[in-house]
């Protein structure tokens, strides 16, 4: 469907009553990219979501799902980015919604001040300087109804607040912190989510139809299957660090992309690692066929100005053809993308690296390749550090051509950590962060 919203009327509102979605996000003109030396990559093209208050485009979708937006405009968009086939056009995602963290009597709390938002799949054309919003589909349970971004399981999620951090919410099984997106030849969608963590099948008008979950994992309640397919280590993953990162592969693959190394045997070890996992995923067998350690680099590496080794993530792979990725590794404010091949030989699926009393952990190793383990080589593709124009926090990278990239920033739905991220009325205090699709040439072919 192509939502219509309905508009607000403060200054910085471009939205007007009415009007479908695709043709009210506010023109926003981006700075000039600056220039790049001849064979250094550039930003070629840079274009902006406008503002589209939260409440409209969900209630558009889902009717009466959002009570009370908060001046919350739509964001988060940028969980990952695909291409529809056509110029211009891409698949998107949102992650849970509006969250953020307050301290309360010394322990940060989870805020969720939209509760009702359901997370969606949001149909993009970048057009000029602007991107417009095409389409978008809820995702839904199997009956129809709101899947939520709400944490699904007491004791293994964090406890879901109000947007004050004073009023406990309900946890929701259903509840799904979608992030990576591909779209298959039969209209159908896969995601990933970071919560349990999960592989999600979603019909093309966003049906769950299967949720995969580790094994072990005890998700009950839920208004959609879900089957215990992945290897059990996964219930090992950080909280907010499960999937995120999701590639498809010419011959019908996906491969699934742990944010971060797991917190094996516990999160000491876990902030500590630089090593984290892949899995195959074949969706004719509908099963795990392999899985593959990665090794990030340092993380003042990756990010010169950080020293924090648990601000490490993967954010988004792509696949380049053959057995190919491109691999996004992360801090909030810097990123570089890395060229593997996802070798027969690499694969530790099912090995001792699986076992969770292996001692000392693959987690643990200071160096996996001098134990044994067949780490992935990697050869470096680009530094987005270094690209003049490139904002923070890209969260999704998606294939152009030969020689240019997509990319997409998480803008948290313009949110902020702390008890100021809302005034005194309970409205956000916006942080200013856009949704930006950037594109980047890269000096040489892929």
């Amino acid at each position: 469907m192509s939502p219509h919203v309905d508009g607000r009327h403060p200054a910085r509102r471009t939205a007007a009553a009415g009007v479908p979605l695709a043709l009210i996000a506010a023109l926003i003109a981006a700075g000039p990219a600056m220039g790049a030396p001849s064979g250094e990559a550039r930003v070629v093209r840079t274009a902006t979501l406008g503002d589209i208050p939260l409440g409209a485009f969900s209630n558009r979708l889902l009717p009466g799902t959002v009570a009370d937006d908060r001046g919350v405009d739509l964001g988060g968009i940028g969980s990952d980015i695909y291409p529809t086939g056509r110029k211009g056009e891409f698949w998107t995602v949102t992650d849970r919604g509006p969250n953020g963290q307050i301290k309360v009597a010394g322990t940060k709390r989870r805020t969720f001040p939209v509760p009702g938002f359901d997370p969606a799949i949001v149909k993009i054309r970048v057009s000029g300087d602007t991107v417009k919003v095409l389409d978008a589909i809820p995702l839904t349970t199997s009956s129809g109804k709101p899947v939520t971004g709400l944490p699904d399981q007491q004791g293994r999620d964090e406890a879901p607040y109000d947007y004050n951090a004073l009023t406990a919410l309900s946890y929701n099984p259903n509840g799904l912190d979608t992030e990576g997106i591909v779209r298959a030849s039969d209209g159908t969608f896969w995601l990933v989510d970071e919560y349990g963590p999960s592989l999600v099948h979603v019909s093309a008008r966003g049906k769950v139809l299967t949720r995969y979950v580790p094994k072990g994992l005890n998700l009950t309640g839920t208004g959609y299957p879900v089957v215990d397919a992945l290897p059990s280590v996964l219930l090992h993953r950080k909280i907010n660090r499960g999937f995120e990162g999701l590639a498809h592969l010419p011959g019908g693959d996906l491969v699934l992309a742990v944010q971060s190394p797991l917190s094996l045997p516990d999160t000491a070890t876990g902030e500590a690692s630089r090593t984290t996992r892949l899995l195959r995923f074949s969706p004719k067998k509908k099963t795990v066929t392999a899985e593959y350690a990665y090794r990030f680099d340092p993380v003042n590496v990756v990010d010169p100005s950080e020293d924090d080794t648990s601000e490490l993530k993967i954010s988004s792979v792509v696949a380049v053809g053959g057995d190919q990725l491109l691999v996004e590794e992360r801090t909030d404010k810097a990123a570089r993308l890395q060229l593997v091949r996802l070798d027969s030989s690499s694969n530790i699926l099912g090995s001792t690296w699986d076992d969770d009393t292996t001692s000392p952990s693959l987690e643990h190793l200071d160096d996996p390749a001098a134990s044994g383990v067949p780490v992935l080589a990697k050869k470096p593709v680009v530094d987005l550090g270094t690209v003049a124009g490139v904002p923070g926090k890209i969260e999704g990278v998606a294939r152009v051509d030969h020689d240019t990239l997509a990319l997409i920033n998480d803008n948290d739905f313009g949110m902020t950590d702390g008890a100021g991220a809302f005034d005194a009325d309970g409205r956000l205090v916006d942080s200013g962060v856009e949704t930006t699709v950037t594109y980047v040439r890269l000096p040489h072919r892929l």
